[in-house]
């Protein structure tokens, strides 16, 4: 589970503890994760602390390889992490453009064909990356973040088709506008015309983020993969 120190990562860590998982826990900072780490083992979860900078590609290899090696399988893998560099199309730099790409797509491709060995060993998995209705419509000032969200759909969908008959899936979510530590910083007039603009008119949970993710990771999962989970409150229609 990578970006789990933080939002909608610890939401999601939290749910699969919750369900009877053994969590794996990544982010770049110890700290935050031995937060989490706490507060699932309290209530009851069962989970242990990687920290991983996932612009590092042996750093990436090496992660998976310990976790399959250290517990005898690898079962679930949940792509979260993600950084954003926002700036309009010709302010923005190559090193901006180039950073997001890189953390948000290429790290994610490296996580799920290192992951893809030990799953098709065992002959189930369960791939769930994390994108943005962004990545499906777009968004001015996050033209580097779009596409790297855009680039998950088709990454997940090749891999769904190349995995399948091995008994592994792997599916995208696509979160709305979700309440987190960024969209507190925003003003609160932008989150009025943000959320006036949702069917439902309220901002989405990390909760239900998490929900979505523990039913593609479900055993009983198994005939959905290659599928884009809109969990945005009606905003793409």
């Amino acid at each position: 589970m990578t970006g789990a120190s933080r939002g909608i990562g610890v939401a999601i860590a939290e749910r699969l503890a919750a369900d009877g998982r053994h969590v794996v826990l990544v982010a770049r900072s110890e700290d935050g994760l031995r937060s989490v780490a706490e507060t699932i083992t309290q209530a009851g979860g069962s989970c242990d602390v990687r920290p991983c900078d996932l612009g590092d590609d042996a750093a990436v290899d090496a992660l998976i390889e310990g976790v399959a090696t250290d517990h005898g399988r690898l079962d679930i893998l949940v792509n979260n992490a993600g950084i954003t560099r926002d700036g309009l199309l010709l302010r923005m730099s190559d090193d901006d453009y180039d950073i997001v790409m890189h953390l948000n797509l290429r790290s994610v491709f490296r996580m799920c064909r290192a992951a893809a060995r030990p799953m098709m060993r065992s002959r189930f998995g369960r791939i769930v990356n994390i994108s943005s209705v962004v990545g499906l419509w777009g968004n001015a000032g996050q033209a580097n973040y779009a596409a790297a969200k855009a680039g998950l759909v088709g990454l997940t969908k090749s891999v769904g088709k190349e995995l399948g008959g091995k008994g592994v899936t792997a599916n995208v979510v696509a979160p709305g506008f979700v309440e987190t530590d960024m969209t507190a910083e925003l003003p609160a007039d932008m989150l009025a015309e943000a959320v006036k603009r949702l069917p439902v008119r309220r901002a989405g949970t990390p909760a239900e983020i998490a929900h979505a993710v523990a039913s593609l990771t479900a055993d009983e999962a198994s005939y959905i993969t290659g599928q884009v989970l809109c969990v945005d409150g009606g905003w793409m229609g």
